[in-house]
């Protein structure tokens, strides 16, 4: 199995658009607005998470953020987004680390590679410690934190907040 973690480019193409289209809305507090774009539009939401990696026209409730694609031989499987760093609203929910698999995809442990390969981007970015949250309800988040040494910190109205430490 060949896994691959890569930075969201201007080079993306229909396979990428095809996994965020089928990965939907989103759940579990991981949302996936851009769900319904439209192909002609795709070029632009890239060049667009392409400046908000770089911290460029940002709201000020936003911090930097960069996506990443976990691929399975060759085969885009899933979404991550690293923050670069925490305001309050993240400290609450959100965190760090938000990350997705495509339904058609699940329950193979890829959330747990694409978690593992998240958390070394952290380390190479100078992150050294990671807040992540997920609903109490949501098991499998759970275990994929827990999997990658998440150590539950508290459960604030319904999320548990992980942090991982020392990695």
């Amino acid at each position: 199995m060949k896994i691959q973690l890569r930075e969201l480019s201007t080079n993306d193409k229909e396979d990428i658009f095809q996994m965020i289209r089928e990965i939907g809305p989103g759940e579990n507090g991981y949302i996936n607005s851009e769900y319904e774009m439209d192909y002609r539009d795709f070029p632009s939401y890239l060049k667009g998470r392409i400046k908000i990696s770089r911290g460029i026209d940002l709201g000020p409730q936003y911090v930097p953020q960069t996506m990443y694609w976990l691929l399975i031989d060759e085969r885009p499987v899933g979404i991550g987004k690293l923050r670069h760093y925490l305001n309050d609203d993240l400290r609450r929910v959100g965190g760090h680390i938000g990350y997705t698999i495509r339904p058609s995809e699940r329950g193979k442990g890829y959330g747990t590679i694409l978690l593992r390969e998240l958390i070394k981007e952290a380390k190479a970015k100078g992150i050294d410690e990671l807040l992540l949250t997920c609903e109490e309800r949501n098991i499998p988040s759970k275990r994929v934190i827990e999997g990658n040494n998440g150590e539950l910190f508290d459960i604030l109205d319904g999320k548990c907040r992980y942090w991982i430490k020392n990695y």
